[in-house]
């Protein structure tokens, strides 16, 4: 990793680079603030260690260019200054953290190291983020799912604790991330930890981070994952299998907005939104006594349900196609639509594993297809699947008949009008009509 060290002061700069490069850091130095501008437009960076006072363009100079127009850079600003308005100022311009000259070398590569390690972790929740975020668009045009939805857009940009329950692979994360993405708190990181997936040894350190010497092996301090959440969105999956110590500490977290490393006294604030999920019944687990009730209540200040699959099947066409336009980006594939039959097979299977299982149906379905045209032979359903009998449907107007055969020719071709109009016999202008008519937003 190369840093960028920019210092007025020759035996600054040099110490800054012996000790970089004792810990395999390559550094590049300058002595102005001009000079660190020029190599930023020229080289990549992984982080930068910038002096407050410098000729030709001071740090926050420099700071406030690298906001506004340079790369994306976590900087660590020094200064001998040590002034507290300085420190905010330089908060407030994005530097990471900050230190008062002179400084033990050690913690400023403690530091740093702290720095890169959140931002390597921001770049890939945001680009996760990203990947999914038109499976998050497109939860479905059942009446539950649009009801979900606005749900979503109404509690996205308040600071309230959130609880998602649903099925085993109903989309909780995504919810979730809807929630993170449509809120103010969009631009720090969304953070998901499975809770169930860590050991219990392991999971106190990676939530709330340890000092140096802590523990066995403990060789450097260590951020916790809620303050690295700090100004994002903390997820925790599977909440109900939190061990009982931890729920204390995490009842901490949501009445104080406080933590405390592992072998560490200091109560360091966090901010960060916390939404949690589960498959279980948390209630169950209370009056078992396996889960705090006050836990319980302070988590389940908004409550989101997402309903399984098999009883929204009139949200598969949706979901087809968004789950296909994603895994064509995933896979290089190039399936354009899914014939009649494949979805009326799909709509006659039951999907324990809900919308993870239909991604990894579709999935394996498009690998193996030999056309763009992904047919009922491709996806391999169990040989039992036979489509469901399907309730007599109460009689429906010409006009309810029309809006879904034009909102499935699209969504099958994938908002092309122009594809979507030959399908359904009618002329582009006709279909642009009646899309402005029924006022879709497709």
């Amino acid at each position: 990793m190369k840093i960028l060290v920019a210092d007025d002061e020759k035996n600054i700069r040099g110490s800054i680079a012996r000790y970089l490069r004792l810990e395999n850091f390559e550094s590049v130095c300058v002595d102005n603030g001009l000079a660190a501008r020029r190599l930023l437009q020229e080289q990549v960076f992984s982080a930068g260690i910038i002096d407050l006072r410098m000729p030709a363009m001071d740090g926050l100079q420099l700071l406030r260019w690298i906001r506004d127009e340079g790369p994306r850079l976590p900087v660590i600003m020094i200064s001998a200054y040590g002034e507290v308005p300085d420190a905010v100022e330089a908060m407030k311009l994005g530097a990471r953290d900050y230190l008062v000259k002179p400084f033990d070398p050690e913690e400023l590569v403690v530091r740093l190291k702290n720095i890169i390690e959140a931002q390597s972790l921001r770049d890939r929740v945001e680009l996760e983020s990203r990947s999914e975020a038109g499976l998050g668009e497109g939860l479905g045009t059942s009446a539950a799912m649009q009801e979900l939805t606005r749900s979503v857009d109404k509690i996205a940009d308040t600071p309230a604790t959130v609880l998602i329950t649903g099925e085993s692979g109903t989309g909780k994360e995504v919810v979730a991330r809807m929630i993170h993405a449509r809120s103010s708190r969009n631009e720090g990181a969304f953070i998901a930890v499975n809770v169930a997936g860590i050991p219990d040894t392991l999971l106190e350190s990676e939530l709330f981070g340890y000092e140096r010497g802590a523990f066995t092996g403990a060789e450097r301090r260590k951020s916790g994952l809620f303050e690295l959440a700090s100004g994002g969105t903390m997820f925790l999956d599977e909440i109900g299998e939190m061990p009982t110590h931890l729920q204390v500490k995490l009842l901490r977290v949501l009445q104080e907005r406080r933590i405390q490393r592992l072998g560490g006294t200091e109560s360091i604030p966090v901010d960060a939104r916390i939404i949690a999920a589960t498959n279980g019944d948390l209630e169950t687990l209370v009056r078992s006594g396996a889960f705090r009730e006050d836990l319980y209540y302070r988590l389940n200040v908004i409550h989101l349900h997402i309903p399984p699959l098999r009883e929204r099947l009139e949200d598969l066409p949706l979901l087809v196609g968004t789950l296909v336009r994603k895994l064509n980006h995933k896979l290089s594939t190039d399936i354009r639509t899914v014939d009649s039959e494949a979805l009326a097979r799909l709509g006659g299977h039951r999907f324990p594993g809900n919308v993870r299982e239909l991604e990894n149906l579709l999935e394996r379905g498009m690998i193996f297809a030999e056309t763009e045209v992904l047919r009922a032979a491709d996806l391999a359903l169990p040989a039992e699947t036979t489509p469901r009998p399907e309730p007599t449907p109460a009689p429906a107007t010409l006009e309810k008949l029309e809006l879904g055969a034009i909102v499935e020719a699209l969504h099958r071709w994938e908002g092309n009008r122009t594809r979507a109009a030959a399908e359904l016999g009618i002329s582009r202008r006709t279909l642009l009509n009646k899309i402005k008519r029924y006022g879709l937003d497709l």
